[in-house]
């Protein structure tokens, strides 16, 4: 800015300039300070040019980077200055010098809103630049009417309604619950129609944050966004200074893509249509060229489609043409285009439909593993170890396992960790699994956890049949000349345990296996040195006949560790040495370690601990951030007549993720859903008001509850036979009743939620809680409806979510009072992190009046089936995939005894409620069931679910179940589930005739493919 005409403030800057040091800097600056106190205080006899110079001195003091604790008062006061230089200085101090919270911003307040309403653009835009920097709430509650007035007058010029759609659109985000946009949703479709492009794209940002924060009201500027794409893409009526490189605005663009992905559908078939037609000419019109600001552009476009393609669920071609672009851009040699290929890849593993097309560009993956860009090698890791499962899963490992020799010293640990992970997850055979975990090891060494060698001798411990060979793996690994410390730890451990199976082969007996150990005693750590005398222990408990020479080999070690200074060393020579001179005694205490009990793997937990952040979870941040309140109130005010009124309350449509199926089927009783502090059971009234119904239905007004047990079933059914709710408004507040009863059965609520999205939770006389869900892959997005069923609002509202380990809830902010008549929408984020059948917990309290106060603890329903995906299978894949998951811990079997008795048809539906599908035709028993199914978890990912139900129709109150997956946590959940809807929850339905069938006799050999499974099977 000219300081031309200010001598004064130039000379200032040029001495501050010039000082030699920090002291000098600081005395002229103290000297400048006095000099502008003194000045400030004569304030009456200051011009307006002195105040501006003076203010400007200030504000370059401040900019060094020292307080400025006066002064303040005469920047906001050159805010009222009737000439532009003076109140352009007034804008811009305010702006730098104080914050939203500050005082002397009251004082302004007229000021500013003169200046907004009045007729002069320039005071105008300085206004509406000073409003929008601040932000604050007494700003926004005073100011908003009038910038909402200004952005949509039609006698204002362009400029000055796109400061003022970027001016409310900073208010909203700061002040959400301020800002009223209600009855917004037409002016917002007016100013789509926008010609100017500075407008339009100001708007876009403000409708942005308008549809994120609740989409339902803005369904008709839907239409409008799909022809603001198609003027654009035509290049129609563009201005040449809105065309970047070639581009006609890709900030309108991108903004305007990323409004609708917060629709969760588009239903009308013309505008669908025109939106992919759209989609498409994006997707085939964008290349890689050389200029890098337009491959910017085209780029950040191009992004953008491909994200709105998967969030629209378009047809599979277009999905195939979208990955096929991106597997273009992970092959050029510009490394920011492939850096952003593997990034949208990543994020489109999310969509189930194109894993499979992801896995065709695995080579090119794998190339980028060894790209000299180490951003590009984190992403192709994190695409990798994203799209492994148990086709691919050896080809990974093993790749992962080559580059492991060359990689990146800062890579090597995330990288051991994925390995063995993916080895764990997916091994075909446990025996494969042995072999992956000791060559990282032996490649890797230090940069190997502790838990993955651990987990690997669990692993071996609990499988007899893998004993032998991991211990001849182990004793080959130790005839290399370089042996990794922890190589020699897994090693020494399983030799120690398991080294007798190998007794009759060569070079194994126990005197060599000894000999083979103790070369690498004296290249070990202390933290080592126990586990070997422990093996030594063990190897003389197991050498039989006992052999002198090795015992006084292994004796001479112990007595000289008798007098270590480490304890943990001594303790062990002392007990092993007095223990293998009493013989058995020996024996006892070093007898074989027992199996490990099942638990979660710490391989897996730690992954999710210290896992780097994912292209897909900077996109749900994001979305996060871009939502300043989720919490909605929606208010159904009611006739003064009192009548039932007319409108229905609107609900949120959830951005759609899946082609969820919602079983409509009711469900029976299983254990309690919640635990209410204040009451006691009480049947379920037949006449309870549906405040929700199916989540549409309109708002029923119930007065409080009469003070005798005789009236309280009443109060429902006396609406409806004709009693008015104002009557029921009017009964005292003194005489409700202390103890709260709920309406219906809390535990037969939740029991229809298990297989259905939506439904309502619980309700008492005051409160109706419901709740409505999508589900996509191990993703849920939920949303609690509050609905206050009274006249009178309740008071100290609050909400809290207790989740269980494996499950990662975020609740939006819950208002602490809920209005009257008033309807709250509160949406939740689920990320289920690995199988559980552990529930979360809604804690929930609220109160009434001054008497009337409740605390009640529900269970949600989110449940492992609503992880699952039906997944239809043919014969020859569920065969694979069943020969390769052989015995336990994979495959699990048990004999289910008192099963609630039920026809094999309403056993099928029960499945296909839980999101199983049942194959049929592959067993060839009619009285046996074949299903499939697909888990979706962050450890996990897409695992395959395989189960087979064998019935006997003579005795339908037992059955015998078994389930196979590629986790052994997995199976063992989903087995415990399963067998907890058959036995624990009746399933009312209509009763069917008994349909007894003879019993198949046994089958001989044959191709037949239902033939082939029995014999798996049995």
């Amino acid at each position: 800015m000219a300081l031309s005409g200010m001598r004064g403030l130039s000379v200032f800057i040029s001495d501050v300039r010039n000082c030699q040091n920090k002291e000098q800097e600081r005395l002229r600056v103290d000297k400048e300070l006095g000099n502008l106190r003194t000045r400030f205080k004569n304030e009456k006899g200051l011009t307006h040019y002195e105040k501006k110079k003076y203010v400007w001195k200030m504000l370059y003091v401040y900019m060094l980077g020292y307080d400025v604790d006066f002064g303040h008062m005469e920047a906001v006061s050159l805010i009222s200055a009737p000439k532009y230089p003076e109140k352009q200085v007034g804008y811009i101090v305010t702006s730098c010098l104080l914050n939203e919270n500050h005082d002397f911003l009251r004082l302004a307040i007229n000021t500013v809103r003169n200046d907004i309403i009045g007729r002069n653009e320039t005071f105008q835009c300085l206004a509406l630049t000073l409003v929008g920097n601040i932000g604050g709430r007494e700003f926004a509650e005073s100011l908003a009417p009038d910038v909402q007035k200004l952005l949509i007058s039609s006698s204002v010029r362009p400029l000055v309604r796109k400061k003022a759609a970027l001016c409310l659109l900073r208010l909203f985000r700061k002040n959400p619950d301020v800002v009223n946009v209600d009855g917004w949703a037409d002016r917002m479709a007016q100013l789509l129609d926008e010609r100017d492009l500075g407008v339009l794209t100001s708007s876009m940002s403000l409708l942005v944050a308008l549809v994120a924060n609740n989409h339902e009201a803005y369904w008709s500027c839907l239409p409008k966004c799909v022809r603001i794409l198609e003027r654009l893409i035509r290049n129609q009526d563009v201005p040449q200074e809105y065309t970047y490189y070639g581009i006609p605005s890709p900030w309108i663009q991108v903004r305007t893509m990323r409004a609708l992905q917060y629709f969760p559908t588009i239903e009308d078939p013309n505008t669908r249509r025109s939106l992919f037609e759209v989609l498409q000419r994006i997707l085939m019109g964008t290349d890689v060229v050389k200029n890098v600001n337009k491959n910017n552009a085209s780029h950040a476009v191009l992004f953008e489609a491909l994200a709105l393609v998967m969030h629209l669920d378009a047809e599979k071609e277009m999905m195939s043409q979208c990955i096929a672009l991106l597997g273009k851009f992970i092959a050029v040699r510009e490394p920011n285009i492939r850096y952003l290929g593997l990034e949208n890849m990543t994020r489109r593993l999310m969509v189930t439909e194109v894993q499979e097309i992801i896995k065709r560009h695995q080579a090119q993956i794998i190339t980028s593993l060894k790209d000299p860009d180490t951003s590009i090698r984190r992403r192709a890791l994190d695409l990798l170890y994203g799209m492994c499962d148990v086709s691919n899963a050896k080809d990974i490992v093993e790749e992962l396992l080559q580059y492991l020799s060359t990689a990146d010293f800062a890579m090597r640990e995330e990288l051991s960790l994925k390995a063995a992970i993916l080895a764990e997850k997916f091994a075909p055979d446990l025996s494969w699994y042995v072999d992956v975990i000791l060559q990282l090891i032996d490649k890797a060494g230090d940069f190997v956890s502790d838990d993955i060698w651990f987990r690997v001798v669990q692993f071996v411990t609990n499988n007899e049949d893998l004993q032998p060979y991991a211990a001849l793996k182990a004793r080959s690994y130790l005839d290399k000349p370089a042996t990794h410390e922890t190589m020699v730890k897994v090693s020494a451990y399983i030799l120690g345990e398991y080294g007798h199976l190998l007794t009759r082969r060569p070079g194994c007996s126990p005197k060599e296996i000894f000999l083979i150990i103790n070369e690498k005693l004296p290249t070990v750590s202390t933290s080592t040195i126990p586990i070997l005398l422990s093996t030594y222990a063990k190897i003389l408990m197991h050498a039989q006949p006992p052999d002198k020479e090795l015992q006084s080999q292994i004796w001479a070690i112990f007595n000289k560790y008798e007098g270590c200074i480490d304890s943990e060393i001594q303790q062990r020579a002392v007990e092993y040495r007095a223990l293998s001179r009493k013989g058995a005694a020996l024996t006892d205490v070093l007898a074989e370690m027992p199996k490990f009990p099942e638990r979660q793997s710490s391989l897996i937990k730690k992954a999710e601990d210290s896992e780097a952040d994912t292209a897909e979870q900077s996109a749900i941040k994001l979305r996060t951030q871009q939502q300043a309140s989720n919490a909605l109130v929606v208010t159904d005010q009611l006739p003064a007549n009192g009548t039932q009124p007319v409108g229905h309350l609107g609900i949120v449509k959830l951005p759609s993720m899946s082609n969820t199926d919602d079983n409509t089927s009711e469900q029976g009783i299983t254990r309690e859903n919640g635990i209410l502090t204040v009451i006691d059971s009480q049947p379920p009234s037949t006449a309870s008001l549906d405040l929700l119904g199916d989540l549409l239905a309109p708002l029923d007004i119930v007065g409080p509850p009469a003070t005798t047990h005789q009236s309280e079933p009443s109060v429902a059914s006396g609406l409806q036979s004709g009693i008015g709710a104002d009557a029921l408004a009017i009964e005292p507040v003194e005489d409700l009743a202390k103890n709260v009863q709920p309406i219906g059965d809390i535990a037969e609520r939740f029991n229809a939620l298990i297989v259905k999205d939506s439904g309502v939770l619980y309700e008492d006389p005051y409160i109706q809680i419901g709740i409505k869900a999508e589900w996509r892959a191990h993703h849920g997005r939920l949303v609690l409806f509050l609905g206050n069923k009274n006249v009178a609002p309740l008071l100290s509202v609050q909400a809290m979510i207790l989740p269980p380990s494996h499950l990662q809830i975020e609740l939006s902010l819950v208002p602490e009072t809920i209005p009257p008549r008033a309807q709250v929408q509160c949406p939740l984020e689920v990320i289920n992190l690995r199988p559980s059948r552990d529930l979360a917990v809604l804690d929930f309290s609220y109160k009434f009046g001054t008497h009337v106060q409740v605390n009640v603890k529900l269970r949600l329903p989110v449940l492992l089936n609503k992880f699952l995906q039906p997944i239809s299978l043919s014969a020859e894949e569920f065969f694979q995939q069943w020969r390769s998951l052989s015995g336990p811990p994979l495959k699990l079997q048990e004999v289910v005894r008192g099963v609630r008795p039920m026809p094999l048809a309403e056993m099928i539906n029960l499945f296909n409620s839980l999101r199983v599908t049942v194959c049929p035709g592959l067993d060839p028993n009619t009285n046996n069931l074949v299903a499939s199914t697909t888990f979706y978890s962050e450890s996990t990912r897409a695992m395959l679910c395989l189960m087979r139900i064998e019935t006997d129709p003579a005795d339908r109150s037992q059955l015998r179940m078994t389930i196979a997956s590629g986790d052994h946590t997995l199976t063992l959940e989903l087995k415990e589930f399963i067998k907890e809807q058959l036995v624990n929850i009746p399933i009312p339905s209509t009763p069917m005739p008994p349909q007894p069938q003879p019993i198949s006799p046994p089958t001989t050999a044959t191709s037949d493919p239902g033939d082939l499974l029995a014999g798996l099977l049995n």
